[in-house]
């Protein structure tokens, strides 16, 4: 089975690159998803006990949460180290049940996958990229965003240009929509061809 680890900085496309490898037929492991979902769940207590007033009605409170750990990085710290083990186990839930299914290929949706280490649970790495101005025209659409948020964000996140160089395959979503899913069929294929 291939693991494919699929990444971008944000504001890159990366979400609706992964939505076009799932409508191919790839399963797809969302870790932003996961970790929603732990929010809402058995990661609640484990932050609430952490950061004090981050849960309201059982679920994180994201935007209670972010003044405690953006731009604090010891903070950043113990969070990180109650939301990634839960976030693996789930992740090795969803690869053990593609192996029963016996699947060809999985994709691993993780946002900061060279910046965990999460590169080294994967086979190959694909980067969704764009220009630095499509980028920050996208994330600046965004609701509650900031340009101060969103140089928050960058400097965690390993500068594109870095990701760039690691990656195995690139998917320039700044061509459009089309010109990505040939991208993605076309990495299918390279795949495909080498099984």
């Amino acid at each position: 089975m291939i693991r494919i680890g699929l990444t971008g900085s944000i504001g890159m496309g990366k979400s609706t690159t992964a939505n076009m490898f799932a409508a191919s037929g790839v399963p797809v492991h969302d870790a932003d998803a996961t970790v929603h979902a732990l929010y809402a769940g058995r990661a609640a207590p484990l932050i609430e006990a952490a950061f004090p007033g981050t849960v309201s009605g059982g679920q994180v409170d994201r935007k209670r949460l972010s003044p405690h750990v953006l731009g604090r990085p010891e903070a950043m710290k113990r969070l990180e180290a109650i939301v990634h083990p839960l976030v693996r186990e789930e992740e090795e839930a969803f690869l053990a049940a593609a192996r029963r299914a016996r699947q060809r290929i999985v994709m691993m949706d993780i946002p900061l996958l060279f910046e965990t280490g999460g590169q080294d649970r994967v086979d190959m790495a694909v980067v969704v990229t764009a220009s630095p101005e499509v980028q920050k025209q996208r994330v600046l659409a965004r609701p509650d965003m900031t340009e101060d948020r969103f140089r928050t964000i960058l400097e965690r996140q390993m500068p594109d240009v870095d990701k760039r160089r690691r990656a195995h395959f690139l998917i320039d979503t700044g061509l459009g929509m089309e010109p990505a899913r040939r991208q993605v069929r076309a990495i299918l294929r390279a795949l495909a061809a080498c099984q």
